[in-house]
């Protein structure tokens, strides 16, 4: 009688277990990524306390206009300018502001603009990224294409890529009155825009509207 009791508890006990174990599972913030709009996957991995995010591979890697590879032309600093879209960190300060969601900066190659960003997890699949400018929040939903990363040395790949690259413009946040935003590139006068090959990497196109 008391072995079957036990038996019980114990199946008892796996049961009411296993939700949490689905629930630690969807808050897995790291692996590979795919945007919404398909354009971009991005790897996220965890680094310094916090989470880092690079660009690992393009719908459209080979830019048509130039037949090399798609690369940071938006950005206002000459410097990064010529830097890759591939290998490119988007997040940077990115901390954990509670369970399976974060907080800190996004780069939008887009623009060539870092917004004040939120990520959470959404899902065992879904994560939620978001781009503020002041109050006004815009973001999409990524979809998981690649598993979690297991801790472990490999994940020193995101740290590594942001080494030596210089600091992006600061973050458009809330009082950026005080702060001017960096000004971003446009097309010279007399020539009509061209369409951008990489598109939205972060996909914050209407934070970006708002903005200029």
């Amino acid at each position: 009688m008391d072995c079957r009791f036990a038996f019980i508890a114990a199946i008892a006990a796996i049961l009411l277990a296993a939700p949490s174990a689905r629930a630690q599972g969807a808050a897995e913030v790291t692996g590979v990524w795919l945007t919404q709009a398909g354009d971009a996957r991005v790897r996220v991995s965890k680094c310094g306390g916090g989470i880092c995010g690079v660009v690992v591979g393009l719908k459209q890697p080979i830019d048509p206009a130039t037949g090399k590879p798609q690369v940071d032309d938006k950005n206002p600093n000459p410097a990064l300018a010529k830097r890759r879209i591939i290998g490119l960190p988007l997040f940077s300060g990115m901390r954990p502001t509670g369970p399976g969601k974060w907080s800190g900066q996004i780069y939008n190659a887009d623009d060539g603009s870092t917004y004040a960003s939120n990520v959470s997890v959404t899902g065992a699949d879904t994560l939620r990224v978001e781009g503020c400018v002041g109050m006004l929040c815009g973001g999409e939903t990524w979809t998981r294409v690649g598993p979690p990363i297991p801790p472990g040395p490999s994940n020193s790949i995101a740290r590594e890529s942001t080494k030596g690259v210089p600091k992006s413009a600061p973050a458009k946040t809330v009082g950026a009155a005080n702060h001017p935003a960096p000004k971003t590139t446009g097309p010279a006068k007399g020539h009509a825009p061209t369409a951008d090959a990489v598109g939205d990497i972060c996909l914050l196109g209407d934070i970006a509207r708002f903005a200029h």
